[in-house]
């Protein structure tokens, strides 16, 4: 599966990303679309990257994993101008 950022920057989420990584991504694209505002999103990330993947500890975040996490930060920002 693909993922292009606003920037145009496109990345595979199978072979860009680690299991674990993949995993948290996941979990980011729910929370775009829950979160009441950025710092509940934020808050999920953070979470997420010191649980890691079923509890196994933290996760590094890659360059790549920051910047799909920096365009959905920007895609919750605006759909919560619009709401």
């Amino acid at each position: 599966m693909l993922s292009t950022t606003e920037k145009g920057e496109t990345f595979n989420l199978e072979k860009d990303f680690s299991s674990p990584e993949r995993h948290i991504l996941q979990k980011l694209f729910l929370w775009q679309g829950l979160a009441e505002n950025i710092e509940v999103f934020r808050r999920k990330k953070a979470q997420a990257l010191r649980a890691g993947w079923n509890n196994s500890g933290p996760v590094r975040e890659s360059p790549a994993l920051t910047c799909v996490a920096q365009d959905l930060e920007k895609r919750l920002s605006r759909r919560l101008q619009v709401s």
